[in-house]
């Protein structure tokens, strides 16, 4: 039938055809086809909890049933009284069939039946009874609904049809499968709607994770714009001033300048530019500075309050690092602690700081939920957030539990030389000396 025949046809002739094409495509093309039952996966919800030399026994078990069907199938021929070797014999081999070629089966079933009718004298005699309704479910279950309709129907027809349309002699074959099949096809739709339930969640879990990390780094971008602003103002101020500083400058040198101070204020312009592009709508701008490492003995006294006991430890000679660095440090700590008071209630927590040569050492570190106060499960928005804060800054972040069922974090995140800071305060000799500080949880050195 042609594109335009369709077309201009009736919808009753649409269907029709449909239908003729769909018990074309499900039992009448490629009916010796080669499809083996594959075992059941060794991942399955069952099958996992058991031992593994149990499991590998276990996959098999379709395969066995189909097989114990088909001794079953030959026993019931083997206790009729005529011809009982082909009687057990014939109606068994569908059965066995329907393990490499479902479609096939089906209709060798169909055949066995015929043959059997003839040698008993009964259409519908015991084992070709129970071989049609096991090959219906079992191709059934190896197929899909609509074939498992079509079979049912082409059973009942070809039962009628032999028994010169009396449908009286048939009716408990097409009864008994129409259940059969009815508890299969509930049962395929099942299992296709939670297959298709699991891939949208793992859809859904994929754009969460996506939307997440998007977020984290909007968030970063809008706390860096700070400090980078505060540099780049710095850098066009000095440009400004610089050839005041000099008496009677080259005009070269105060060309140098000029265009240093543009480039400067051009690429703050740019700067607020991109911000604008990132911020949300219903963002403000901080009115307070960004939060630095001086500023975390304040935030372990409101962790405090909450009722996590902390302790800090710091190791090595405190000195002032990038404001990046100390940012990123901050919130780092911050979402440590936030997660260990959502994770572990009732727990304590341990914050260690390393200055080292060559950059700064983290470590958060809480034991296991203590008391009555259930935890409370995020997201797990806050490790993402820490992990692209350290990778910006091209440091190292693991993250796991603990021996004793704690949670730890530890993060290092590198500070070449070239990049630290000069503090006068860190001229002074016992800063200088100082090896290591602890403070209690009191907030006491």
């Amino acid at each position: 039938m042609t594109e335009t025949q369709t077309k201009t046809s009736s919808p009753e002739f649409r269907a029709a055809a449909g239908a003729i094409d769909g018990l074309r495509d499900d039992l009448l093309r490629n009916v010796f086809a080669y499809r083996p039952l594959p075992p059941l996966s060794p991942d399955g919800r069952v099958v996992r909890r058991l031992p593994e030399g149990l499991r590998k026994a276990v996959v098999w078990t379709p395969h066995a049933l189909v097989l114990f069907a088909a001794f079953i199938v030959m026993m019931i021929g083997f206790a009729e009284w005529d011809y009982r070797f082909l009687m057990g014999v014939v109606p068994a081999i569908p059965v066995a069939m329907t393990l490499i070629r479902p479609v096939a089966a089906f209709w060798a079933s169909m055949l066995a039946t015929i043959f059997c009718g003839i040698l008993s004298s009964q259409l519908w005699g015991p084992s070709a009874f129970v071989a049609q309704v096991v090959v219906l479910v079992v191709v059934a279950a190896r197929t899909r609904p609509r074939a498992a309709a079509w079979m049912w129907l082409l059973t009942l027809f070809f039962g009628m049809l032999l028994e010169g349309g009396d449908p009286s002699i048939t009716a408990p074959v097409v009864t008994l499968s129409a259940f059969a099949l009815l508890v299969v096809a509930v049962v395929q739709i099942r299992r296709d709607a939670e297959r298709e339930v699991t891939v949208q969640r793992t859809v859904t879990a994929v754009e969460r994770d996506r939307r997440t990390l998007l977020e984290e780094r909007t968030t970063i971008a809008r706390e860096l714009h700070d400090v980078v602003a505060h540099h780049m103002s710095v850098v066009a101020i000095q440009a400004e001033a610089a050839p005041y500083r000099v008496e009677n400058p080259p005009p070269e040198l105060e060309q140098a300048f000029v265009t240093i101070r543009e480039n400067a204020v051009a690429a703050l312009t740019e700067l607020r530019r991109v911000l604008g592009v990132v911020r949300a709508e219903d963002y403000e701008a901080p009115d307070a500075p960004q939060p630095t490492l001086a500023a975390l003995d304040g935030l372990l006294d409101n962790v405090r309050e909450t009722g996590l006991e902390t302790e800090k430890v710091i190791t090595g000679a405190v000195r002032e690092l990038p404001q990046g660095v100390e940012l990123s440090a901050y919130r780092i700590v911050q979402e440590a602690l936030s997660n260990s008071l959502r994770h572990a209630p009732g727990a304590s927590a341990r914050v260690e700081l390393g200055y080292v040569l060559g950059g700064l050492g983290l470590r958060v570190v809480n034991g296991p939920a203590r008391g009555l106060v259930k935890p409370s499960p995020g997201a797990g928005h806050g490790i993402t957030g820490m992990r692209e804060r350290v990778a910006m800054l091209n440091g190292e972040m693991t993250a796991g539990t603990t021996a004793d069922g704690g949670y730890e974090v530890a993060v290092f995140l590198p500070v070449p030389l070239s990049e630290q800071p000069e503090r006068p305060e860190s001229r002074d000799t016992a800063e200088d000396n100082a090896d290591t500080v602890v403070i209690d949880r009191d907030g006491r050195a």
